[in-house]
């Protein structure tokens, strides 16, 4: 292996290292601030898998631009789209591709996480 490629390969090791531990420490500050506050309306892992879907369809699910919105919908109704892409039912490019990459809890997850997130946003 050439020494440059190994340069790149080690640089993008340190990289998911430091991405992933950024991931834990938003977790264990999410699970802390629930339990201080003693609401747990949500699992943290799903905050972290909705870090994703976050990039085009907002923190809230009020999409800006073309990227269809969420905001309003039901984790029931969220869940059930996702597992349609995941398994061809509805059509999309891109969110059938997303989908795929998901397991069933993980796609729960989501949903619910941002089910709560919608909740909240429209009650304030």
């Amino acid at each position: 292996m050439s020494r440059k490629l190994t340069s790149w390969l080690a640089a993008g090791l340190i990289s998911a290292a430091a991405l992933s531990g950024c991931n834990t420490q938003t977790a264990e500050k999410t699970e802390t601030a629930q339990q201080a506050s003693g609401e747990e309306e949500f699992d943290p892992r799903g905050q972290i898998l909705a870090l994703s879907c976050a990039s085009c369809h907002g923190e809230d699910g009020k999409s800006v631009g073309i990227i269809p919105g969420f905001h309003g919908k039901s984790a029931t109704y969220l869940e059930n789209a996702l597992l349609d892409f995941k398994t061809d039912k509805r059509y999309s490019t891109v969110m059938a591709r997303h989908a795929k990459g998901y397991s069933d809890e993980e796609i729960k997850l989501i949903a619910d996480y941002f089910g709560w997130v919608c909740q909240q946003t429209t009650s304030n």
